[in-house]
């Protein structure tokens, strides 16, 4: 297991990557969906503007900046988390471990994210995106948290 600021420099990376790839499904579910790639992410920022923000359709920095930003803090977090538990599996190419736990921690964030969470602080993206399409949004996540640790793996040669 590493150690907590092994897992916090990693999750730095990781989060960067799992946050990305989780925005590409939003802002995919979100055109198809609500005929907005914004929509979603826009939807994040109700933390501070309240259920108004999930209702924008645009680009703005007060709602899609800062949906984006809360959103890569929290990926961030997550993150953090997947590498301390499960970060050297992917670093070792150990493909059934690391992909099981990109998928554990995501939906542990989205089970804190619906169930433990207040209604104000909860994402906000289902407000605009189906079930199947949250679905989608968190597989990416968990997906996008493995792949640091498979480059890195690329890197050493192993």
């Amino acid at each position: 297991m590493k150690t907590w600021p092994q897992a916090i420099r990693d999750g730095a990376v990781s989060g960067s990557v799992a946050s990305i790839t989780s925005t590409v499904a939003l802002s995919a579910r979100g055109q198809e969906e609500t005929d907005s790639p914004y929509a979603p992410t826009n939807a994040i920022s109700r933390w501070f503007w309240g259920d108004r923000a999930a209702m924008h359709d645009g680009p703005s920095a007060r709602y899609t900046a800062v949906g984006y930003a809360i959103h890569h803090a929290s990926s961030t977090l997550w993150a953090v988390v997947y590498e301390r538990w499960f970060g050297e599996k992917a670093e070792r190419r150990e493909l059934v471990p690391a992909i099981a736990g990109g998928a554990a921690v995501a939906a542990m964030a989205c089970f804190v994210d619906y169930k433990m969470t207040p209604y104000r602080l909860q994402p906000g993206f289902e407000k605009r995106l189906s079930t199947p399409s949250l679905f989608l949004v968190y597989a990416s996540f968990g997906a996008g948290l493995v792949l640091r640790g498979l480059a890195a793996s690329r890197k050493r040669g192993t």
